[in-house]
């Protein structure tokens, strides 16, 4: 069954200007046009509108989301990836509202908020240098570097990139687990995404920088004891997708 573009607007609310521009960019062409000119879109073209739609919630911009469609291996690896960061954000924001409402709540009854309730759901800057001190150590004894010298925080940024970096690893383990080769397509769209996500917050980090970053857990004690401690042969098995990735782009 084909739907025109009115019919389209009204399934998913994207509205008729939307998809038209959408058609412009290359993002979402119609299966056909017919001899009247309307743009007519089959079940195919939906389901990529949906995972478009997704991408759009996370604040993708359309550019990548259309540089991440053309090189989607299939659809359910996709939408299970688009799952954990939606889920992620998801998390943040319910404790965010949670103290939100909270407030709204004491504020009614003309009551104080306890102290120890007010940034529930925002993590503190501390907790953060608590949470990197060891890493820090690890690279002042190893490398004469600090990381945390003067270095401010943002800890809603990197909430979002640690909730984003495990849900990579995780992925990556999961895919060692069940046996997927390091150059597979599924592997070589986790790492497009990783990378995408990386660049999108700020660190400029290029597949041969990701490659030489992963040859780097090889060598040093902390990284490879912690990817190894999470699952046997993550450590290596990162490293040889990461090598290929750089090797095709």
């Amino acid at each position: 069954m084909l739907y025109t573009v009115k019919e389209v607007s009204s399934l998913s609310s994207v509205t008729v200007k939307t998809l038209h521009h959408y058609h412009k960019i290359g993002l979402l062409l119609p299966r056909e046009i017919s001899g009247a000119g309307y743009r007519l879109y089959g079940q195919e073209e939906l389901e990529r509108l949906q995972q478009i739609l997704f991408y759009r919630e996370l604040e993708f911009p359309l550019e990548q989301i259309k540089q991440l469609l053309e090189r989607a291996p299939e659809r359910l690896s996709v939408l299970k990836r688009q799952e954990e960061l939606l889920l992620a954000r998801q998390h943040r924001l319910q404790s965010v509202m949670a103290t939100l409402r909270h407030s709204i709540h004491c504020m009614e009854k003309g009551e104080s908020m306890d102290h120890s309730e007010l940034f529930k759901g925002f993590d503190r800057e501390e907790e953060w240098r608590e949470a990197l001190e060891e890493h820090n150590t690890h690279l002042q004894e190893s490398y004469d570097f600090n990381q945390l010298e003067s270095a401010q925080i943002d800890v809603q940024g990197m909430n979002e990139q640690a909730r984003e970096a495990k849900a990579f690893m995780d992925e990556m383990a999961r895919n060692l687990q069940a046996g997927v080769v390091h150059n597979s397509p599924e592997v070589e769209e986790l790492i497009c995404s990783h990378l995408e996500f990386m660049n999108r917050h700020g660190h400029a980090v290029s597949a041969q920088d990701f490659a030489g970053q992963t040859r780097f857990f090889l060598s040093d004690s902390f990284h490879l004891q912690m990817l190894e401690g999470q699952q046997t042969g993550l450590a290596y098995y990162l490293a040889a997708a990461a090598e290929s990735y750089a090797a095709m782009n």
